[in-house]
């Protein structure tokens, strides 16, 4: 009796072992994938909307010297500060949608899913609960998700559905010809940091459906 106990104890500690094992291997990933972000950001910053930014502060210069010396020039520079500002903006805009999509607020989670899919090329069906409200807390991870699957697996079509299940937020994604990536690894993070759960399984097709469970606030 007391030699199964103690086979019991050892059993559980391991599993224990295990367990810490793994959520010290999923916060590492976290916190890479984290600073990789942060690297991908400053880069952006850096050889976009900076590089634009520096351009404009020359030509503005440039273009007073030319105002009094050559006008056709200084409008010529002018058009070219203009086509600079619209792209520094469009930039910008694009980092804003990667940080927290401001679609979110202004017209709700199914607009900023299916703008997602818009901007990655992909067909995509989106099914959210009509007249669903979701805090900016649970609607940025689903977002974060569907973005991380929509570019990890490279499918051509997609499909996710959005449900409260008394209690828990449900989300289906199923992706089309896709390819599993080491992207549905870091979703996985993203999901379980929060409490979920994330599964996948192949289909037929071959499709890749994609599981999370998300716990709602009381």
């Amino acid at each position: 009796m007391v030699t199964g106990n103690v086979e019991g104890l050892q059993q559980t500690l391991e599993r224990l072992r295990a367990e810490i094992t793994e959520l010290q291997a999923a916060r590492k990933r976290l916190v890479l994938a984290a600073e990789a972000d942060r690297r991908g950001f400053e880069r952006d910053l850096h050889n976009g909307v900076q590089q634009h930014l520096i351009a404009l502060a020359v030509n503005v210069q440039l273009a007073g010297r030319l105002t009094g010396t050559d006008p056709a020039a200084a409008k010529t520079l002018l058009q070219r500060m203009e086509r600079d500002v619209q792209e520094a903006l469009d930039q910008t805009a694009e980092l804003a949608q990667r940080i927290y999509p401001p679609l979110l607020e202004s017209r709700g989670l199914a607009a900023a899913l299916r703008s997602a899919a818009a901007k990655a090329g992909v067909a995509a069906s989106v099914e959210v609960e009509a007249g669903a409200s979701y805090s900016p807390e649970i609607a940025a991870p689903v977002y974060a998700c569907w973005r991380e699957a929509l570019e990890s697996v490279g499918a051509e079509r997609a499909s996710i559905t959005v449900r409260d299940d008394g209690g828990a937020l449900e989300v289906v994604i199923v992706e089309g010809a896709g390819r599993s990536g080491a992207g549905l690894e870091r979703l996985r993070d993203r999901v379980e940091a929060l409490g979920g759960r994330l599964t996948t399984t192949t289909e037929p097709g071959p499709d890749i459906r994609i599981s999370c469970s998300l716990p709602l606030p009381e």
